[in-house]
């Protein structure tokens, strides 16, 4: 399992404590995002990982920022202010994420991301996307809508993005950009992974 779902440090806990900051139960955030009060039960815990889909419904309805959900406030360090060195220093996440270091989570439906900045950032997501063969962006099959504007480019495999009531198929090299609030949804419905660059710039900053 991914890191940012540990049942100790991960989503789950920063979900509960979010929760009960705006003094929701679990069936109420479950009626207001559209989903079974047992999955918010079970993500809490630890048990279940959530689509792209729930994820972003999550954050919006909590008024919180991705990053904070997967991989808490604690992360948001300042850079340090010292030279710059050949390597990411100890004592901070610097400027570089190395390729070896991304914070990665699996989510549900075949999607992973892999986050490619060095630390977290409440007002963009910046990620590599990979979809796995038959993978899609909810396993609900509805499509998502969220704040901001979004960003992809594709650099293999094909991958079809359902935009409003448009469809394209993107290959390597192919890009998109549209409002966030238009809903959409991407599959995968190759054989093959598709690795996408994707780039979500969010209207405002979510509340950790």
């Amino acid at each position: 399992m991914s890191a940012g779902f540990d049942p100790e440090t991960g989503l789950g806990p920063r979900l509960r404590m979010a929760r009960d900051e705006r003094q929701l139960s679990v069936r109420e955030l479950a009626r207001r995002i559209g989903c079974s009060a047992s999955l918010i039960s079970q993500i809490e815990r630890g048990v279940s990982v959530p689509s792209v889909g729930v994820l972003y419904s999550l954050a919006t309805e909590l008024d919180s920022s991705l990053d904070h959900l997967l991989f808490g406030a604690e992360l948001r360090r300042p850079a340090p202010v010292s030279e710059p060195t050949a390597r990411e220093p100890e004592s901070g996440p610097g400027i570089v994420q190395w390729a070896g270091a991304r914070n990665i989570i699996d989510l549900a439906s075949g999607v992973r991301w892999e986050r490619l900045t060095p630390g977290a950032d409440a007002m963009t997501d910046f990620l590599e996307v990979i979809y796995s063969p038959g993978g899609h962006s909810t396993d609900e099959r509805r499509p998502l809508r969220h704040d901001g504007r979004e960003y992809g480019l594709v650099i293999s495999g094909t991958l079809q993005a359902n935009v409003g009531f448009e469809s394209y198929e993107l290959g390597a090299g192919d890009s998109i950009a549209f409002d966030s609030s238009t809903p959409h949804e991407y599959l995968n419905k190759t054989g093959e992974p598709v690795h996408a660059i994707w780039v979500v710039v969010h209207s405002e900053p979510g509340r950790a």
